[in-house]
């Protein structure tokens, strides 16, 4: 993939804000320092994880963050996006490393932005119990107390659609479910766990506040009716129901009857209204009617009995991961957010964005940072209202069921002496923000 040569990165706005992402359980280690997560749990049994390891240590940042800190500032982002782990917040002392690290992050010159939950739920809770929203509101006001002095701008849940989909419907993630449309309550409990968190996070004095959402366009496999119906589905299911509810205060049509309680009166909490909207995006999806196989998300069978069946997207460069390079649909989605939400959608952040590669000289990450920025900076030309931009990820990291297989990194870690090593795109990702200011 060769990058735009010879034509330097269009200019963003002043006060654009450049940053880099991580969350706890991928990188921070230290697992008998806290309590055990869902994740934990998952990752204990035999096969769940394609290399059969565990974040137990992963990357040890729990311990090295002054480096990992002296990283971030080498590099020259204005803020770094890490996830706070509920666990580790349970457990005797460990609000206390939050608080290190974000003194350091402050000394560094570097923003402190913390997720306060990236699906690593404390062992023992569960999605399915309504329960568990105000539990996390509850931990929200703990965390914003110790640390509000000095961060500012919050997240309150990373996509939640994955987590969904991924944990409860198809079980390939932690906990490990498969309850296909039941999982449904999950989702609508971690959205009311998102306007709890809004309403603990003001009432603790916080005024910039953001959701992290996974979105892609959604692109039907041929115009026959029934590939694009399948394909309106499929948008419904992973971009509506976690931004409507959010953005409109509404269900898509035929959902809202779906979900538990008394989903009227949770509605005007979970629109509480947001500062910004977080926008994860990696690939759009290609989707077509049933086609009576498992078929992939990301790499992941889908049971054949789903109303749809996601597709390849042909001609494109992929990822190691496999992922489909679509520079542009980053474009189309922010277009369309804009066209749908209109006055409802506040300023975007792009929370994630990035692509596994293997090696050091990795310049196949270098030309998709190149080309999505580009995209990116497109969409602001257009209209939208864009106001920052963080990559996944700062370091090579635990990824999930794919274990230590797949590389996000700016930092290369080798995971058996855990030494790091920035990579020639943690070099151009610098050079780049140099020119930005």
């Amino acid at each position: 993939m060769a990058t735009d040569t010879g034509k330097a990165i269009p200019r963003f706005p002043a006060g654009f804000l450049w940053g880099v992402s991580t969350s706890a359980h991928q990188i921070e280690g230290a697992a008998d320092e806290r309590e055990p997560s869902v994740w934990d749990v998952f990752t204990a049994g035999p096969g769940r994880v394609k290399d059969g390891s565990t974040a137990a240590v992963a990357c040890d940042h729990y311990h090295r963050y002054r480096d990992d800190v002296a990283l971030l500032a080498g590099l020259g982002v204005d803020a770094y996006r890490f996830s706070v782990s509920w666990p580790r917040v349970n457990s005797p002392g460990g609000l206390g490393f939050y608080d290190r690290l974000v003194d350091e992050l402050c000394a560094a010159g570097v923003r402190p932005v913390p997720t306060l939950f990236h699906w690593d739920l404390p062992a023992g809770l569960d999605w399915l119990e309504r329960d568990t929203a105000a539990r996390f509101a509850d931990y929200v006001s703990v965390v914003a107390g110790r640390l509000g002095d000095r961060v500012t701008k919050w997240i309150t849940l990373n996509e939640p659609a994955e987590h969904t989909l991924l944990g409860h419907a198809l079980g390939v993630h932690a906990p490990g479910r498969r309850l296909l449309f039941d999982a449904l309550p999950v989702a609508h409990h971690q959205l009311l766990a998102h306007g709890l968190a809004v309403g603990a996070l003001r009432a603790a004095g916080a005024a910039d506040i953001g959701i992290a959402n996974s979105h892609g366009p959604t692109w039907p496999a041929s115009g026959d009716p029934a590939d694009r119906e399948a394909a309106g589905f499929y948008d419904l299911l992973l971009n509506r129901l976690f931004a409507d509810p959010v953005l409109l205060g509404t269900y898509p049509e035929g959902i809202g009857e779906l979900m538990p309680g008394d989903v009227a009166s949770d509605l005007p909490v979970i629109s509480a209204p947001v500062d910004w909207y977080g926008v994860n995006y990696y690939a759009p999806a290609r989707v077509g009617a049933p086609q009576g196989t498992p078929t992939g998300f990301g790499g992941i069978d889908m049971p054949a009995e789903l109303p749809f069946s996601v597709r390849e997207i042909e001609g494109r460069a992929t990822t190691d991961f496999g992922w489909p390079v679509v520079p542009e649909g980053l474009t189309e989605l922010l277009t369309g957010f804009r066209d749908r939400y209109g006055d409802r959608l506040p300023p975007i952040v792009i929370t994630e964005n990035g692509c596994s590669y293997e090696g050091v000289d990795d310049q196949d990450r270098i030309a998709y940072l190149d080309a999505h920025i580009r995209a990116l900076h497109t969409a602001l030309e257009a209209g939208v209202d864009v106001r920052g931009y963080f990559v996944w990820s700062l370091m090579d990291n635990f990824e999930w069921a794919e274990g230590y297989a797949r590389r996000f990194g700016l930092v290369h870690v080798d995971h058996a002496t855990l030494e790091r090593t920035p990579k020639a795109s943690y070099h151009w990702f610098r050079e780049v923000l140099r020119t930005q200011r």
